[in-house]
Parts: C-alpha cells; sequence; structure tokens
C-alpha cells in the first residue's frame, strides 16, 4: 500500500485532550457553567446594564424580603392631611406639622419616606439599597479582585521560578531564600502585615497585597518544571543550534509548563476571592462607598443582632456557590490536564 496517499492521522495535543475530558465531566461543566454565568453578570454589571442603580434609598431601613412580607404597614401622610388628630396636644401633631411645613419650603407634596418600598424580592440594607443589587455589585467587585490578583500573582511565580529552575546556582539559592522567608509566616498574618504597611483603601491596594504575598504556590511549582525541562533533548536541540537562553525559557520551555500556571490561575481565583472577603470584613478591604462581599458580611455581622439574617444570606449564597463552582472546574481541569491520567 502506498502510504502517499494515506495522510498520517491526526494527534491531538494536550489542550484538545483536556477539552476532550472536560466535555464528557458533567460535573466540570456544570461548575463551568456556574462560573461564566458569573462572569457574564460582572460584565454587565460592569458596564451598567444592571446593577447599576445599586446606591439608590429605595426601599425602608431593613426592608424585609417579599416572601416575608412588610414588618409594619405605611401610614399614608393624606390620612394626617384630612383627619383631624383625636389630640391637638399630641407630639406625633407637632411632628407632622414640622415635616409638612419642610416638604412645603422643599417644593414636594409627599414625604419621600412613603414612596420607598416596604419589602423587595431579597430584602434592603440599613440604608434601603436593594439586596440582590447589591450582591451582584459585591460580585463585581470581589470577581475582579480575585482574577486580577491572581493572574499578577501567578505572573510573578511564573517568572521567578522560571528564572531559579532554569539557571541553578546562586540565583536559585537567592530566590530560594526569598521564598523561605515568604513561606514562613503565616499567610494571613503576611496579608495583615503588608496591609497595614500600605495604608491605602483601594482595590488596586487588595490587589497588589494578594498578589505580593500569593506568588510562591506558582513559584515552587513552575521551578520544578523547569528544572525538569531544561535539560530535557529538545531543549538541547535548541541549544545545538545556538538559540538564547531566553528563547529556550519562553519559546521552548513555557509553552510546555504553560497548563501548570493556567490551573495555579484558577485555583489562586478561589483563595484571593476569600482573602478580599477576609481583608474587607477586618476594615483593610475596600474603601468606604465601594460595595464588595466582605463589606456585606462585615455589615451583617452588626445586623444579626436585629435579627436582619438576609445581607449575610445573599452575600453568604452567592460566595459560596461561585467558589465550590470554581474549586469543582480546578480539580476538573487539573485532572483533564494531567497526561498520566487517562
Amino acid at each position: 500500500m502506498n502510504t502517499l496517499t494515506h495522510p498520517a492521522s491526526y494527534s491531538p495535543g494536550l489542550w484538545a485532550l483536556a477539552w476532550r475530558r472536560l466535555r464528557h465531566d458533567w460535573v466540570a461543566m456544570g461548575a463551568l457553567s456556574i462560573v461564566l454565568g458569573f462572569l457574564l453578570l460582572i460584565l454587565a454589571s460592569s458596564t451598567g446594564l444592571i446593577a447599576d442603580d445599586w446606591d439608590q434609598e429605595i426601599a425602608v431601613n431593613y426592608a424585609p424580603p417579599s416572601f416575608i412580607g412588610a414588618q409594619a404597614p405605611l401610614t399614608d401622610i393624606k390620612q394626617h392631611q384630612t383627619a383631624p388628630p383625636d389630640n391637638p396636644l399630641d407630639p406625633l401633631h407637632d411632628i407632622i406639622a414640622q415635616l409638612k411645613r419642610e416638604m412645603h419650603h422643599a417644593g414636594t407634596d409627599r414625604i419621600t419616606l412613603l414612596e420607598k418600598r416596604s419589602t423587595l424580592p431579597f430584602g434592603a440594607d440599613k440604608w434601603g439599597h436593594d439586596i440582590i443589587k447589591k450582591t451582584i455589585k459585591g460580585a463585581e467587585t470581589s470577581i475582579i479582585v480575585g482574577l486580577v490578583a491572581a493572574v499578577l500573582a501567578t505572573l510573578l511565580g511564573t517568572i521567578f521560578g522560571a528564572v531559579s529552575g532554569y539557571f541553578g546556582g546562586w540565583i536559585d539559592d537567592a530566590f530560594n531564600w526569598f521564598y523561605s522567608i515568604f513561606t514562613s509566616i503565616p499567610y494571613l498574618l503576611l496579608i495583615l502585615a503588608v496591609a497595614a504597611v500600605l495604608q491605602q483603601k483601594g482595590i488596586s491596594t487588595i490587589v497588589l497585597i494578594l498578589a505580593l504575598t500569593g506568588w510562591t504556590g506558582t513559584y515552587r511549582l513552575i521551578r520544578a518544571e523547569y528544572m525538569k525541562h531544561k535539560v530535557r533533548e529538545y531543549v538541547m536541540a535548541a541549544d545545538a543550534i545556538g538559540a538564547s537562553h531566553w528563547r529556550k525559557m519562553v519559546i521552548h520551555i513555557f509553552p510546555n509548563v504553560s497548563h501548570v500556571a493556567l490551573v495555579q490561575v484558577s485555583i489562586l481565583v478561589v483563595g484571593f476571592i476569600k482573602a478580599e472577603v477576609i481583608l474587607s470584613f477586618l476594615g483593610f478591604g475596600v474603601p468606604v462607598g465601594v460595595v464588595s462581599w466582605g463589606s456585606m458580611l462585615n455589615e451583617a455581622q452588626n445586623e444579626l443582632i436585629l435579627g436582619k439574617w438576609w445581607q449575610l444570606t445573599a452575600a453568604s449564597a452567592a460566595m459560596a456557590l461561585l467558589v465550590t463552582a470554581f474549586s469543582l472546574f480546578t480539580d476538573a481541569l487539573r485532572d483533564a490536564l494531567d497526561p498520566k491520567l487517562k
């Protein structure tokens, strides 16, 4: 048989094989659908399509969820305007008269409080903000912080690990010494210490804190991969044709270890979302006027004393759903990219 007329069979690469495995894993695909749903949600929120008016006071303070019902019916101001009070000396009469005078000077015919809703689909906070819109806006902040910080931390860890693992010698010793300093301090204390040193509240500051403290895991894995790959035949062949160190590190070795960096990004996103929640909960996170899941939990701790549980439930449920889905997808992605697993 003439082999020239029969082209060689196609051999799928690592990414094609990984996608083929993921498609047959219904848990991974379900988790991926949830993650993509959250990403579309924050995309719509960041562009102003939804939750752009989350800070509008559209309900009364601590308005309960609609499935509970209003705690007390609102009194129409017109009843006070038409019906005379039983006792003209009643303090309530004086208060209403004072409010009427203030609204008359403002050119308003109706007290603004009466225009606010007594219930919302999932309740309101102490300022009357819609909890659902607030949760969506908080998801935008927390997820963006987690994604950007994870990318930066993985970039730092990949660069440090590649240089350390490829060159070895005193360069490797210097990076290992630097790595040992960071890993010798408990992680939570480390991020709190860096936050206290920077002393600037803002999303960029949180991203910087998480990126500077979260690169160690990626560094360890990438360093081991570069130490393993730099002695393989394809790298020796590149060295024989005169390839530079930079070309061997970036063009030849990195494509073969890029899946490790991708898995690290997905792992760090989960950890950094939880870290942002901890920082905001402790007061080192987002500034005043910016909402995140951490700031919502910080507010909810005081609301629980009053029996107002809906803000805590909304933020906790959204965070738990995203973190669980991301963790399941990360585990499936790591298994799909492992060439030892069939």
